[in-house]
């Protein structure tokens, strides 16, 4: 019961993610480091793949690629993580947090995100050889 909770909560988090993507890209383009271009496909891209990542771990038959794209944006979004840290957790006047959250959200958090998905998909292959 616990694992299927856990899942349900994996894949809504990473859906509802991804959708934000596409409701607040200026939050998420401004998060991209200057030496990117095609900022707009990034971010809509990236959220493609969150909505992807999270619908393809649904399916025991398809769960190990949706950790591994989940896990990859995870990745991916590092660079995001460090521009953040060296505008010191400010990406505009109204987007703006204090320095040790952008400390936090690229150590312990990208981490701990990337061992849930591993661990999300790893449980149930204990279960059903998957």
């Amino acid at each position: 019961m616990l694992k299927k909770i856990n899942l349900a909560v994996f894949c809504i988090f990473y859906f509802a993610a991804g959708c934000n993507h596409f409701w607040h890209p200026v939050n998420y383009i401004k998060l991209i480091p200057p030496y990117f271009s095609l900022k707009e496909f990034i971010n809509y891209a990236s959220g493609s793949l969150e909505i992807a990542g999270s619908l393809l771990m649904v399916f025991s038959s398809t769960r190990k690629y949706g950790m591994y794209v989940i896990i990859f944006l995870l990745i991916a979004f590092i660079p995001a993580h460090i521009y953040l840290i060296q505008l010191r957790g400010c990406v505009s006047k109204d987007f703006c947090f204090p320095e040790w959250v952008a400390w936090v959200r690229l150590f312990p958090v990208q981490f701990v995100l990337m061992w849930w998905a591993y661990k999300t998909w790893k449980v149930f292959v204990q279960v059903d050889g998957r």
